[in-house]
């Protein structure tokens, strides 16, 4: 049967593998009951919901006609994981605000439509919702600005 929509097939194919590696992982833990969860109650629940959703998504993708897959492109791949590696090394020295900003924006330059206002502008907001959230909502220890103790 040919795949009429390759990205849904292939995006459902990842989904299956994820909720299989969820299984995999979460078959190590204690199941419980529904009434008296265990560690392993959750994890296998993602697991079949995953693999669920990407057998659906692959097997409509059999069905509906798509786009076809675009050629896979390294560089954007390098930057985006590039700037996480980034952010997870500034993030103590710099603070949350500083460095979320610069996640924001060096994430942002991996698009070949790269505006550096609307990047500034979205890690600014994306920075006062991250600090509100992490270090105010959940109380990580976090600093929000550079040098805060």
């Amino acid at each position: 049967m040919p795949i009429r929509n390759p990205r849904d097939f292939w995006s459902g194919v990842l989904f299956t593998l994820f909720g299989v590696g969820t299984l995999a992982i979460g078959s190590k833990y204690t199941l419980g009951t529904a009434a008296r969860m265990g560690p392993g109650y959750f994890p296998r629940i993602l697991g079949i919901l995953l693999i669920v959703l990407g057998v659906t998504i692959a097997l409509r993708a059999l069905r509906v006609r798509g786009e076809a897959m675009p050629r896979f492109r390294l560089r954007p791949l390098v930057v985006v994981l590039g700037s996480v590696v980034l952010f997870g090394a500034i993030v103590r020295p710099l603070g949350v605000a500083l460095s979320t900003v610069i996640l924001i924006v060096v994430a942002s330059a991996a698009s070949s439509e790269f505006r550096p206002r609307e990047s500034l502008v979205a890690g600014v907001l994306l920075a006062a919702l991250a600090v509100g959230v992490f270090v105010i909502g959940l109380q990580l220890q976090l600093p929000i600005w550079p040098l805060q103790q």
